[in-house]
């Protein structure tokens, strides 16, 4: 008997059941492994969807025992979970939680780390199926995984007995270089290691529930999938504001900006999966072949193209929510002088039948006057002189939102007669909102790419063709183009730059 699918892929799992397994996550002691990642096996555990024989091994330097951690597992949870009132369940799911003390390049450590996995307490129960996180800062990454190859690890199970192999694999986190040359490097790294299928490259953005909705929405109601082109679409404008700064991260932020931290993999998920032509099937090659399609169709930017395509920003001294707030250049570890865009907007043409001549426009920022991530699609106005002989003063745009973050949802905006004698339109909203639609609290985006992995679903996972691909198209813009695009500076607290409008269609600034 075999349960129900995974939401895009047709992969069964036994029984509505993950397979069991070890889960060894690299970087135990830090902050994604103790705010999102326990907390979210944790949930899952809650949930029955994590199978009872399944291990979890922290590796980190610091020297402590299994209760030493299990203690510190106890605190996160307790914050940051679903479930934190649920307390009562937790001896049971620390039973599973182990903790390997070693430094990322100890060849003793991962020759202690494969006689763990090997022995019988481990293999057994597990079916020899093993799961790597690098929950590392990205400078271990290569390390990690050369060690991995060279002690046994990556094919742990390959040389068993025929018929009992488990399956092994990895999950990376972002980012995945940091220009084409490094990501090309990370990618052939980890692919002398590990088959690309069994490589999980992860961004957190695509276990959103409603970035999953994008292409159901749109291909499960003929009634907005038909639009969904050049011949209805006038732009599209994908957001990511963000109220925070740089959060402690200066050293790293300055030397990435937020082109390479936000827009060439956030953003760029967010495109693909709007712009994407309909797949053949909901199975992980189909969609991420169609993603890739997008990227190849990008219209490449040229260097004479940049000054009108591309705004940059950066953040100076202001109020957040009413809470004064230092300016990008007067955060720690940040360079007085520093021209590092803490704010863009890139305009973009998707140029293939469906998209040719619909602005795509990108714009990404901190310290901006609210948090949210949106899609925004704006389309065309009939060209009728119908209201305009009737004396109307105009018509409203019909906008398609769909809603990431914080309130998940989708809205559509379009006009009706005002009350009264005189012909006037005003714009109204029709709104939905997960959370009201649905009162349980939505699971975390970790627990669902979590779950994909783990059941061997790579669809919202990124493939490396992917990855490579959007550093190529962005390269233009990684180098020095302070001439071309010079920073603009912006209030803590507000939209962005006043100049970023010059750029935008200009019936919708």
């Amino acid at each position: 008997m075999t349960g129900p699918a995974t939401l895009f892929s047709g992969s069964p799992t036994t029984n509505g059941m993950p397979p069991p397994l070890t889960i060894i996550i690299f970087g135990a002691s830090g902050d994604l492994t103790h705010r999102k990642l326990l907390p979210a096996l944790f949930d899952q555990a809650v949930d029955g969807l994590l199978h009872p024989e399944t291990r979890i091994v922290g590796v980190a330097r610091s020297p402590k025992t299994h209760g030493e951690f299990r203690e510190e597992i106890l605190t996160s949870v307790q914050t940051f979970s679903r479930y934190s009132g649920k307390l009562d369940l937790f001896p049971e799911f620390e039973k599973r939680i182990f903790y390997h003390a070693m430094t990322f390049e100890d060849p003793n450590g991962y020759n202690a780390l494969r006689t763990t996995l090997l022995s019988e307490d481990f293999r057994n129960p597990t079916k020899g199926n093993v799961l790597y996180y690098l929950a590392t800062p990205p400078s271990y990454f290569v390390p990690i995984i050369r060690n991995l190859g060279a002690y046994g690890l990556s094919a742990i199970n390959e040389s068993e007995t025929p018929g009992e192999k488990g399956f092994t694999r990895i999950i990376v986190e972002k980012p995945f270089g940091h220009d084409l040359a490094s990501a090309q490097d990370l990618n052939r790294e980890v692919l002398q290691v590990f088959r690309e299928n069994q490589v999980f490259r992860i961004d957190h953005y695509l276990g959103k529930e409603t970035v999953q909705n994008i292409v159901v929405f749109r291909l499960s109601n003929p009634v907005f999938g038909s639009l969904w082109s050049n011949v209805h679409v006038k732009s599209v404008h994908i957001t990511v504001h963000e109220a925070v700064g740089v959060e402690g991260r200066g050293a790293y932020f300055e030397e990435a900006g937020i082109l390479r931290d936000m827009v060439q993999n956030h953003l760029f998920q967010l495109m693909t999966l709007t712009a994407m032509e309909p797949p053949v099937a909901f199975e992980a090659q189909a969609i991420r072949d169609e993603k890739v399609k997008v990227l190849r169709s990008l219209r490449p930017i040229r260097t004479e193209d940049i000054p009108r395509i591309l705004v940059r920003g950066q953040y100076t001294v202001g109020e957040v929510a009413g809470v004064p707030v230092p300016g990008y250049r007067n955060e720690p570890k940040i360079p007085p002088t520093s021209d590092t865009p803490t704010f863009a907007r890139i305009k973009v043409e998707v140029q293939n039948w469906r998209w040719a001549g619909v602005p795509f426009y990108l714009t990404a920022g901190k310290r901006m006057s609210r948090r949210e991530t949106s899609i925004r699609i704006v389309f065309k106005e009939f060209p009728f002189a119908l209201f305009r002989l009737a004396g109307c003063p105009g018509t409203v745009p019909n906008e398609l939102v769909i809603r990431i973050q914080p309130n998940e949802g989708i809205s559509l905006r379009f006009g009706i007669k005002r009350p009264g004698g005189q012909l006037v339109i005003d714009p109204v909203e029709m709104d939905f909102s997960y959370q009201t639609a649905y009162h349980d609290k939505a699971p975390d985006a970790y627990e669902r790419l979590l779950h994909d992995a783990i059941a061997g679903d790579s669809t919202l996972f990124a493939r490396n063709d992917e990855v490579e691909r959007s550093w190529t198209f962005i390269a233009p813009l990684l180098g020095d183009i302070s001439r071309l695009s010079p920073l603009r500076f912006y209030t803590a607290g507000t939209d962005g730059p006043e100049e970023q409008d010059r750029i935008n269609d200009p019936d919708t600034a």
